[in-house]
């Protein structure tokens, strides 16, 4: 078990998503009556993190409002690995204990699995990820020795392999639900019975 006070939230934010047409255009898509960007700000807002990081790119999301404090990737065509190096170079500066790693487009991550990942936390080295029962994901923790293993990705493969070969915390496929093209939102709105069913469509 690990404490939350010990711990910072590197909520990715920039890439290219270029599935959906840019990461601005998806994150600031309406979902629920908010910004799909902000919805895991939300969510963890009564988390007691040390600190919280938006690593940023185009979108203009009010993070701050939510506590977060934000850093832009001047490149984030590099990947999402050059975010990941951006915020984990953050949090070793605060000599925090473990980064807990969470994606913008996952709008239905909750508190509750944020606390039974920190909950299996057992080592310096530990990795705990999220998993539906089948395949690992994000939010994803990572505790202090894994750091410099972390800033020293590249690319978009990011910490796949260190995720599957982590600490799983199963929950609902629900909420790893993750948001990468318009379709996916439209299913996504229409799942949880949001007014707004059709997705803007960009060039």
């Amino acid at each position: 078990m690990i404490r939350a006070e010990d711990v910072v939230l590197i909520l990715l934010a920039a890439g290219t998503s270029q599935r959906f047409g840019n990461i601005a255009a998806k994150l600031e898509e309406p979902f629920l009556g908010r910004p799909l960007g902000l919805h895991v700000a939300v969510a963890l807002e009564a988390v007691p993190f040390r600190d919280r990081i938006a690593i940023t790119g185009d979108a203009q999301l009010d993070f701050a409002a939510h506590g977060f404090r934000t850093i832009a990737n001047p490149d984030p065509g590099r990947g999402m690995a050059s975010s990941v190096r951006i915020g984990v170079e953050a949090a070793k500066a605060m000599s925090a204990k473990a980064v807990l790693i969470a994606l913008a487009d996952m709008p239905r991550v909750t508190a509750t699995h944020i606390f039974n990942i920190l909950d299996a936390v057992d080592a310096d080295d530990a990795v705990v990820a999220s998993s539906d029962g089948f395949t690992p994901h994000p939010p994803a923790l990572f505790a202090r020795d894994r750091f410099d293993a972390l800033m020293a990705l590249d690319g978009d493969m990011g910490a796949r392999e260190m995720i599957r070969r982590g600490k799983h915390v199963v929950t609902t496929e629900a909420e790893m639900i993750d948001v990468d093209t318009p379709e996916e939102l439209d299913q996504l709105r229409a799942l949880v019975h949001d007014p707004d069913t059709r997705t803007r469509h960009f060039d």
